[in-house]
């Protein structure tokens, strides 16, 4: 894979770049609530601009219908990449029309412009392979060379992720430099102890990477929504907790294998319950109860982990000398749920593993915390990317920059 040092070697200035960035940030009306995947490409743009390329930054946000949607504009993303820049930022109100072309032509060197929404164009995200590479030739039109530093969608075949490489001159940016030697550290180069800690709301979306992780983890935490079904399927009362029941079975598949293979499977032995998901909005408190893991009441759902599994994931990740988290503990978002993700998160800043914490919910809840990002060894960008490739997948994206 070349990188950007090669291509700033070779000399950029008046040159156009083509930047794939990760913007997909997220956005409460006009405000942005997370500028953590704006500021993770700044390295990259920063260099380019200054060696007087002609920088045009494209990305998706959200999940548009192929088509503009105004709920879903990058217009606030680029106004923060200029704060962040400190420049001004140019911004095209489309990708490969008249406001695109015009705003490229309009570069000096050593200045950058944003284009409109790439999945406001069906071509972006077609599963027709024609229809794709035509979008791709006309985001060729804008550009020389193609720099790909969207992390977060390199797991996706999209036109502007997959086929434009193909087209250009491609290099792999900072970013996306970094998260692969990080994830070759969790895969090729691993450091032991290695502990696993899983969260979020479903089992199915994490049954790849606990596959693959059981031929390589030491030991796995489980919490968050998915934990229930794992406690469903050891045989206990999960009451009205988020449950995945076609997913027992592999459950109970890993839970046999981890012990045959003499990996420590661990799951909550206590949970915050309430009869009412929290109102994540006004914040009120939720007054939930504490309760065994094994004892949860049926007109009850468990949304976070209580003290005692706190106590107890914190001593499984004392002596790590690599861990991965991906996954809250519970609903991190409102104050009586946040206990849990927070414990996991100070486990890993108290312990002196190389800590990857793996994008996603994890990511924003480090940051929604207060916790200094500093603290972690690396905090990924794109959370299904990252599962992706620890399930041992080709992902697309890299791949593009590979050939």
């Amino acid at each position: 894979m070349k990188t950007i040092d090669e291509l700033l070697r070779q000399g950029v200035e008046g040159k156009r770049v083509f930047v794939r960035a990760d913007l997909n940030v997220p956005q409460d009306g006009t405000t942005i609530t997370d500028d953590g995947r704006i500021r993770a490409v700044l390295p990259t743009v920063k260099a380019l601009a200054e060696a007087g390329a002609k920088v045009v930054v494209a990305s998706h946000l959200g999940r548009p219908k192929g088509a503009p949607d105004p709920a879903f504009t990058l217009r606030f993303a680029a106004s923060r990449l200029g704060e962040l820049l400190g420049s001004p930022v140019a911004f095209a109100g489309d990708t490969i029309g008249s406001e695109a072309h015009s705003a490229v032509a309009g570069l000096e060197n050593g200045q950058v412009a944003v284009l409109e929404n790439l999945r406001f164009n069906a071509g972006e995200t077609s599963k027709d392979d024609a229809e794709r590479a035509e979008f791709a030739a006309r985001l060729a039109a804008l550009a020389d060379v193609y720099v790909g530093d969207g992390f977060g969608a390199v797991h996706r075949g999209h036109a502007s992720v997959y086929d434009l490489p193909r087209l250009l001159p491609a290099y792999a940016g900072y970013l996306i430099a970094t998260e692969v030697g990080v994830l070759r550290k969790l895969t090729d180069d691993v450091r032991r102890p290695y502990v696993v800690v899983l969260g979020g709301a479903k089992v199915s979306d994490k049954l790849g990477v606990i596959d693959h992780l059981l031929e390589k983890a030491d030991r796995i935490l489980i919490g968050g929504g998915m934990a229930y079904t794992f406690l469903k399927a050891k045989g206990h009362e999960v009451g009205i907790s988020l449950l995945q029941e076609d997913q027992v079975p592999a459950c109970l598949e890993y839970l046999a294998r981890a012990e045959k293979k003499g990996v420590e499977f661990v799951l909550p032995v206590d949970v915050l319950v309430s009869s009412e998901f929290p109102d994540l909005k006004t914040k009120a408190p939720a007054h939930p109860t504490l309760v065994a893991s094994d004892a949860i009441p049926a007109d009850q759902e468990g949304l976070d982990i209580g003290p005692e599994t706190r106590k107890l994931y914190a001593s499984k990740l004392a002596d790590a000398a690599t861990v991965f988290w991906n996954g809250p503990m519970g609903v991190f978002e409102h104050p009586d749920y946040a206990e849990g993700t927070k414990a996991v998160a100070q486990a890993l800043v108290d312990s002196p593993a190389f800590t990857v914490v793996g994008g996603g919910d994890s990511a924003a809840a480090v940051r929604t915390l207060g916790f200094d990002e500093e603290a972690f060894g690396h905090i990924s960008t794109g959370g299904g990317a990252s599962l992706e490739y620890l399930e041992g997948k080709t992902l697309p994206g890299l791949a593009a920059l590979e050939d």
